[in-house]
């Protein structure tokens, strides 16, 4: 690796500290600081692959030592943050990296402050304003990066794209959920919108033309070819980890994905493999937020003995050997090659 390019633990470090500049820098009246509070703290986790994305796309695409990549791929964990506050609202979710989700955390200081209303109802609002603050936040930081404005120009049709892809990705998953089956390639739809093209294929694609200041087709075609790929084998392993992850790593309660019936890709090979008589515990199952750990057991076995499981784990491996078939060819340096091919096994690993 060359002296002005960054590991993953230095990338990690600038994002970092990007982050904490950044909201230390928010000015705000003493009653509202707890939303600062919690975006801080939210912010402190996460594996920060979509800057890692973004930063080696930078440097595939002929980016040099700017400081200022950094500051801009930060803003991406803000546009996570915010999908991430906003997903728990919609699923119910009581815990989001190991601590207590933002409407929770909210619902909590009503409760202890003995305020008037309903305190569910507070944490609910206060936590979509905190992520829509989220999302203004990462605009605002993406703006004001420091990056030559002729990149930044470049770029933001992709920036813009993605952030509305997000957001229908968000509400197909709405869908999903109301229409009460799924096939495949519906829940495919889903995980590309909702998650697998903004962790992976847009943030390369945001690096790559901050850098080339333009749309080659080469560019286009590694992220479809490579990130697409990546995003899709990403989406399947965070299926399978909602369903099988340790707590301790995924920050969720074991089975979290079950109790919320959410309708992913492993459901659906699920569902097309089963029985008449599984199928329809796996129905009666699914989303039942009261799901004990036998119930949990339950399902679990249903989806390793359909095969759907293999399936799925058989699927990422295809989608990882072929995006690293692509990246072999691409029109990059070594250590570009070498960078995005570690990221790409990383994303999709075991413990993601």
């Amino acid at each position: 690796m060359t002296s002005d390019a960054a590991s993953m633990d230095d990338l990690r470090t600038e994002v970092d500290r990007s982050l904490r500049e950044f909201i230390d820098r928010q000015v705000v009246d003493s009653d509202v600081e707890p939303l600062i509070t919690a975006a801080g703290e939210l912010l402190s986790g996460g594996k920060r692959l979509r800057p890692a994305f973004c930063y080696w796309g930078w440097r595939a695409g002929g980016g040099g030592d700017d400081p200022a990549i950094f500051t801009a791929s930060a803003s991406l964990e803000l546009l996570q943050a915010s999908a991430l506050v906003h997903d728990d609202v919609m699923d119910k979710s009581d815990l989001r990296r190991g601590m207590p989700s933002a409407h929770r955390r909210f619902q909590t200081l009503h409760e202890k402050s003995g305020w008037y209303g309903s305190a569910e109802q507070f944490g609910e609002g206060a936590a979509i304003l905190l992520g829509n603050l989220l999302l203004i936040w990462s605009g605002e930081m993406w703006r004001t990066s420091g990056l030559p404005s002729p990149s930044l120009a470049a770029a933001q049709p992709v920036h813009d794209h993605m952030r509305t892809e997000l957001m229908c990705g968000q509400y197909l998953d709405l869908l999903e959920q109301a229409h009460g089956e799924n096939t495949f390639d519906s829940a495919l739809r889903v995980a590309l919108y909702k998650s697998g093209k903004y962790s992976v294929e847009q943030p390369l694609r945001l690096g790559l033309v901050l850098a080339a200041r333009s749309r080659e087709k080469w560019i286009d075609d590694l992220c479809v070819e490579y990130g697409r790929r990546v995003g899709i084998a990403f989406q399947l392993r965070d299926d399978i980890l909602g369903v099988f992850g340790d707590p301790a790593q995924t920050g969720k309660p074991a089975g979290d994905d079950l109790r919320e019936g959410k309708r992913t890709m492993l459901v659906a090979r699920t569902l097309a493999a089963a029985s008449a008589d599984d199928a329809e515990i796996v129905r009666r199952l699914l989303g039942d937020p009261a799901l004990d750990e036998q119930g949990v057991a339950t399902l679990r076995g249903i989806i390793e003995d359909t095969g759907a499981l293999q399936e799925c784990e058989d699927m990422i491996a295809d989608y990882l050997s072929e995006s690293l078939t692509h990246l072999d060819n691409a029109p990059i340096t070594a250590e570009a090659r070498t960078a995005l091919g570690d990221l790409a096994v990383a994303a999709t690993s075991r413990k993601t």
